[in-house]
């Protein structure tokens, strides 16, 4: 589980539906645009991505790090395990 300060950035990501990059565990990488934070059919917290109108849930504890990619005042990089 994240913390609440590292929750925190992935909420703004989604409120300003800012495209990010994120690193899972296993080394690879997914992007899109942060919609929603939400649960899956597991209950586990995932972040929503949008990648081109697909739409994704990324379990939270598989993300290692998340970069946005577009220039914001709130964040560039946050290593999230």
């Amino acid at each position: 589980m994240i913390s609440c300060e590292k929750h925190d950035y992935v909420e703004i990501a989604c409120l300003y539906r800012l495209p990010v990059e994120l690193i899972l565990d296993d080394g690879s990488k997914v992007s899109g645009t942060a919609t929603d934070v939400r649960n899956n059919d597991s209950r586990q917290e995932c972040l929503q991505l949008d990648s081109r109108g697909q739409l994704s849930l990324i379990v939270l504890d598989n993300v290692r790090q998340m970069t946005a990619l577009k220039d914001n005042p709130h964040f560039d990089t946050v290593h999230l395990s």
